[in-house]
């Protein structure tokens, strides 16, 4: 379950995850970015993941088709985790044209809140 958490920087999606991802999820991420960010405008993602328990087909659609609407927004996500799993998702995200992308530890929150600001 996706929930939306105080964001310290204006720019930045604050989000903790817990569990598997749905596609209501991905769709509510959707439309907080609308309704903030518009069409056009860019921002930061900062998503603390608790626990992952996968995604499910219908979710993993609807993210490539957000994903995709969405991309050219993106300017940073930091994913804070203990699972390595997500450190390598965020690495492949970083390899994308414009976003930067990074890792943190759950003990690193701090950091990756300095990182996404600067």
């Amino acid at each position: 379950m996706l929930a939306f958490v105080p964001s310290k920087d204006t720019e930045t999606i604050a989000m903790e995850f817990n569990g598997k991802a749905t596609r209501e999820d991905l769709e509510k991420f959707d439309k907080v970015t609308q309704e903030k960010f518009g069409e056009k405008g860019g921002f930061n993602v900062y998503l603390v993941v608790h626990d992952f328990d996968g995604a499910s087909a219908k979710a993993i659609f609807e993210e490539v088709k957000i994903d995709v609407k969405r991309w050219s927004q993106y300017n940073k996500l930091a994913v804070v985790s203990d699972k390595s799993l997500l450190g390598a998702m965020a690495q492949f995200a970083g390899y994308l044209p414009g976003v930067q992308a990074k890792h943190f530890d759950l003990d690193e929150m701090e950091a990756a809140w300095e990182w996404i600001k600067n």
